[in-house]
């Protein structure tokens, strides 16, 4: 770990430096922070490549009221606004340039898998109580990658509620599993891209309305047939291998969630 914080210190010196400089310094393959990953060069409107993609996983939940945060590895317009929102909340200044303090920020969130500090794998993958993230349509790989995009997802809705726990009672579910509970044959539990969610400093509505600014495109809570006891969010527009792909579906009428 302390090796890591040092190679960590190393990149953020760097990035601050003039372009000249950076040349010089970035040329050796770049370290791995905590196991999972290190950015080596500023990012803003323009850029591309996986350093942005892996950015923009990370920042989806700071999308705008109704949007989504396109994964593309393209540094647009809408990336752009949702690290301004990320670095809000967070008390950075807000130009909407991912440099060494946005980076920092993501760090300090971010455990040695990938995942936020707050939420884990285990926690995503719970259904029926036997864990694994095979038994769905889409690869275990592809599964759980969909799971640490809605845990950072879960993150940034975390943090607009108070930085609270939320908790988790229900993610991926395998086909097996989701017949046994009776769920929808095309639920985006199956794929890894939906959480069901309560909160002990919350109300369920707090939860349903903020939800609406964080990504998720499927929401349901208080007034939906079956949800009146957690908040379900989904990423269906971003799911792009069942029917729902391209909708945003919002029903939470007690809550005036619609």
């Amino acid at each position: 770990m302390r090796v890591n914080t040092l190679k960590r210190a190393a990149v953020a010196f760097a990035l601050a430096l003039p372009g000249a400089a950076i040349a010089t310094v970035v040329a050796a393959p770049p370290a791995h922070a905590d196991s999972c990953y290190t950015w080596t060069r500023n990012l803003y409107q323009g850029r591309s490549g996986e350093d942005v993609r892996q950015l923009q996983i990370r920042v989806a939940g700071w999308a705008a009221y109704r949007d989504i945060v396109r994964v593309d590895g393209i540094y647009g317009p809408e990336t752009a606004a949702a690290v301004r929102r990320f670095q809000s909340a967070y008390g950075l200044r807000a130009d909407g340039v991912a440099g060494p303090q946005t980076f920092a920020k993501i760090y300090d969130l971010q455990d040695g898998d990938c995942t936020p500090k707050h939420f884990s794998y285990t926690e995503l993958d719970n259904g029926c109580g036997k864990g694994g993230w095979s038994g769905g349509p889409l690869s275990p790989t592809a599964t759980r990658e969909n799971a640490l995009r809605t845990m950072w997802k879960l993150e940034a809705l975390r943090r607009s509620l108070g930085d609270k726990p939320l908790y988790v009672n229900s993610a991926f579910r395998s086909i097996a599993c989701n017949q046994q509970v009776g769920g929808a044959s095309d639920s985006q539990h199956l794929y890894g891209t939906a959480a069901d969610v309560i909160s002990r400093s919350s109300s369920l509505c707090q939860v349903a309305r903020s939800a609406r600014n964080h990504g998720f495109s499927g929401l349901f809570g208080p007034g939906y047939p079956g949800h009146d006891d957690h908040v379900h969010v989904d990423s269906r527009r971003e799911n792009n291998q069942d029917r729902s792909s391209n909708t945003t579906t919002w029903s939470a009428p007690d809550c005036g969630v619609s």
